[in-house]
């Protein structure tokens, strides 16, 4: 391809909204062409902000464009992945790939019959500088072999994950794909509890259990009312590395020191948004992908659905994914 990717973003809330930005500020080699979202005026207020037009369908915006980012509502992705892959159009879809295993299993199955992979799933902690030097520390072997695994993932409040299961299926999901993707490792089996007992559980608490033997507790709490707080510990044979809260000024006023925290995920991970766009961009150039592709997205689903089974039966439930397709065995 030569001149500028054109791209499109798909879903003008808080999510598309920075992403938008965040292609027409910086990154280089792209031209973002096009937003839409079913909110019209929300999506002809951004699109004059960052000099794009406003399509009318996302039918409109993928014919427009080389590729495309999907930040709209969760239920929406499969729908959306599917019209890329059958306009080849390379595209880097917001997690979760779709809200169940079944609907991923239906744009893996797309890609395999297309021949070519075109989905990149917004696992943005894989492009975070913090958890990719945790996961170098890893991979060096400076910690021997890795035992246990301590998450936590709070956020103040959130609007998107209401009930027990899409806490699994939209928040959850960054550990159940970043963990991992971090031990290298395969999980097998997923226990998920609550300490409430109401219409909606949370916090929740999931224990993980690795091909490894390894194991991983993750807590999920996204109503927890002082902020945005991601934390992680890796404990092997040999040492420990932690990946705690992160802040660049500490304050010391009315008789009180301590340092702020945010409460807003964009901002805790603008450098990792802003790292996968720009690969995803040489990627989607190039005619490939970078980084967790439909098979993880499928996976995670996989894992989720698990997850989702266990808060219901209180017991240890298998995380079983279909073989892998020889399409996403290479390039990996």
């Amino acid at each position: 391809m030569t001149g500028r990717l054109r791209v499109g973003v798909i879903g003008t809330g808080a999510m598309g909204s920075a992403h938008a930005r965040t292609l027409a500020a910086s990154v280089a080699g792209v031209e973002l062409t096009a937003v839409h979202d079913l909110d019209a005026d929300r999506a002809k207020a951004l699109a004059d902000e960052v000099g794009a037009s406003a399509a009318p369908t996302p039918e409109a915006l993928i014919a427009e464009v080389d590729a495309f980012v999907i930040a709209s509502p969760d239920p929406t992705h499969v729908d959306l992945a599917l019209a890329g892959v059958a306009a080849g159009r390379p595209m880097l879809c917001e997690k979760p790939l779709a809200v169940d295993a079944d609907g991923a299993r239906r744009v893996v199955d797309a890609e395999v019959a297309a021949g070519r992979r075109l989905v990149q799933v917004g696992f943005t902690r894989r492009y975070d500088p913090a958890f990719r030097e945790l996961k170098a520390v890893v991979d060096a072997g400076d910690l021997g072999e890795v035992r246990i695994v301590h998450a936590v993932h709070r956020n103040a409040t959130n609007s998107t994950s209401t009930d027990d299961a899409t806490l699994v299926t939209g928040s959850m999901i960054h550990e159940l794909d970043t963990l991992p993707w971090l031990l290298g490792d395969r999980l097998v089996a997923v226990r998920v509890e609550s300490p409430v007992d109401r219409a909606f559980r949370d916090p929740q608490l999931a224990t993980l259990r690795f091909g490894s033997g390894a194991l991983a507790t993750v807590e999920v709490f996204v109503n927890a009312r002082y902020g945005y707080d991601v934390q992680t510990e890796i404990v092997g044979t040999a040492g420990t590395a932690s990946l705690e809260p992160r802040s660049t000024v500490t304050t010391r006023r009315a008789g009180r020191a301590g340092t702020a925290v945010r409460d807003d995920f964009v901002a805790h991970f603008a450098d990792g948004y802003r790292l996968e766009l720009a690969a995803w961009a040489v990627a989607a150039r190039a005619g490939t992908v970078d980084g967790p592709d439909a098979w993880d997205g499928y996976v995670a689903n996989v894992a989720a659905a698990a997850g989702v089974r266990s808060l219901r039966s209180g017991e240890w439930e298998a995380v079983v994914p279909v073989e892998r397709p020889a399409l996403y065995e290479t390039g990996r």
